[in-house]
């Protein structure tokens, strides 16, 4: 998730001059608000997907795509989502994605088919990336430029890694006490009250420049990963080199294409390329989805591991987590202060390093008996320690040099980034556990799989490094017009 750097003066337009002054901490508590519902939902419902699966019927695959679904569409819509803002107003979009969050909450809670839960679930997502973005310019454009600004963006980045981190304990407790609807249904009051917050507490703002969207960038872009998605989960039944597979694959990385192709010749690109050549946030993102790729799937492996392996309850494996879930918010207000002493791209290093030494000890010490401690408490720390840490500087390295009047776009490309990444990453690794279980349920089996899913992020990782080391500044403030 991408903190924004930027002047108001000069990217914003007010269209209330004259409307009463509202307290800065308002403004930061309605963002944070909405920022920490969106990616709550991302990591909400793996405690609940057994009593899912029971209820409706859902298949193994139809599991995956409870997650998939949504945070495809996030990722897809993000880029439309941040554009939208800067061009009708980030209230507006704020407003009018938590709307359609809500309600899309309300349908998913309420559904009676497994169909019904995966529409709504889409929905969720397309609202989030309405939403998301908007977060993060709302909160920059109330907070000056400076310490507090950073003090601010550290928050709003504990809140969003706090709510994916709190997803796991939020949708254990529900889930026991009252029912897997109930991951859903809650937010439907929370968003009521945070749209009620909204109308009164924030002010509109806009880009400078008028242009129209690229609605067809957008569907290019979500057809062509949600496509590739399911081609790599095909893998699982069906092998790599069957048509089955490859057929979506192929059409997957057609659709992408194209996009880039649509994007290159448009005069109005959801994704302006030209931002690519901003050496800062084209290396940032590709290290954000990188990171993405290896620590969206934690919360899942870890959840299923505690339920399907140790025999968990859905509510004891929340709690399991709540260590790790404070160590990724404490992770993301240390950052700000190391990135002040040591520099932003060190502490992305630092970081990483810390969080695959996590996924190195888990897939050490994972076992059929593994005790709490070894196989949950101490990985999961390091792991979301080093991910807190890792976030900010590398929002902050993203989106250091664009052009003000892409505020909104910018911070949606560094979110969808990370959960893009985060998308194809749980497909990847859901497919690498699914071969080396070979295909079995008992504790030894799955095991052997979720060991091989840690193992790889943990590579991953690794690898991140090598990008970071190799490519990724240590700071621009050049500022380069994105069309």
């Amino acid at each position: 998730m991408a903190p924004m750097v930027q002047t108001p003066t000069e990217a914003e337009i007010a269209t209330r001059p004259g409307r009463r002054s509202i307290p800065t901490w308002a403004v930061v508590l309605t963002a944070c608000a909405g920022q920490f519902l969106v990616v709550l939902d991302v990591s909400v419902v793996n405690t609940a997907l057994p009593s899912m699966r029971a209820d409706l019927g859902l298949s193994a695959l139809g599991l995956q795509w409870v997650v998939n679904a949504y945070s495809i569409a996030f990722a897809g819509f993000m880029l439309l989502g941040g554009r939208a803002g800067d061009l009708f107003g980030r209230k507006r979009m704020f407003v009018l994605g938590l709307a359609l969050f809500t309600a899309a909450s309300l349908g998913g809670g309420l559904a009676q088919e497994s169909w019904q839960l995966l529409v709504a679930r889409a929905l969720q997502g397309l609202g989030a990336a309405i939403l998301a973005p908007s977060t993060l310019t709302l909160l920059t454009s109330a907070v000056p430029e400076g310490p507090a600004r950073i003090r601010a963006i550290g928050t709003w980045t504990a809140v969003g890694a706090g709510g994916g981190a709190a997803g796991g304990l939020v949708g254990g407790v529900l889930t026991d006490l009252l029912s897997w609807r109930w991951v859903l249904l809650i937010n439907v009051p929370i968003g009521v009250l945070v749209l009620v917050a909204a109308v009164f507490w924030l002010s509109e703002s806009r880009g400078a420049e008028r242009r129209r969207l690229d609605l067809p960038g957008a569907v290019l872009v979500t057809a062509g990963l949600a496509t590739l998605a399911y081609g790599i989960v095909q893998t699982e039944a069906e092998g790599w080199t069957a048509p089955q597979t490859l057929v979506p694959l192929a059409a997957g990385l057609l659709l992408i294409a194209v996009f880039l192709l649509v994007e290159a010749r448009t005069k109005a690109p959801l994704m302006p390329l030209g931002l690519f050549k901003l050496r800062s946030v084209a290396a940032a993102n590709a290290v954000m989805m990188v990171c993405g790729a290896a620590s969206f799937a934690m919360w899942f492996f870890m959840t299923v591991y505690a339920q399907n392996v140790l025999g968990y309850s859905a509510i004891e494996a929340g709690l399991a987590l709540v260590p790790s879930s404070l160590t990724v918010m404490l992770g993301s207000k240390l950052a700000p202060r190391l990135m002040r002493s040591i520099g932003a791209k060190n502490v992305t290093v630092i970081g990483i390093l810390i969080a695959a030494s996590g996924y190195g000890l888990q897939q050490a010490t994972i076992a059929p008996d593994g005790g709490y401690v070894t196989s949950i408490l101490l990985p999961g720390i390091l792991m979301m320690l080093g991910a807190g840490l890792a976030m900010t500087p590398l929002a902050s390295l993203a989106t250091s040099g664009a052009a003000p009047s892409e505020a909104g776009l910018v911070s949606g490309l560094i979110n969808t980034s990370r959960t893009m990444g985060g998308a194809l990453g749980l497909s990847i690794l859901s497919t690498i556990a699914a071969a080396h279980s070979g295909g079995g349920s008992d504790p030894v089996a799955l095991t052997e799989g979720y060991e091989a899913a840690f193992r790889t992020s943990g590579l991953i990782l690794l690898g991140g490094v090598v990008l970071v080391l190799l490519w990724l500044p240590r700071g621009e403030r050049r500022t380069v017009k994105a069309a």
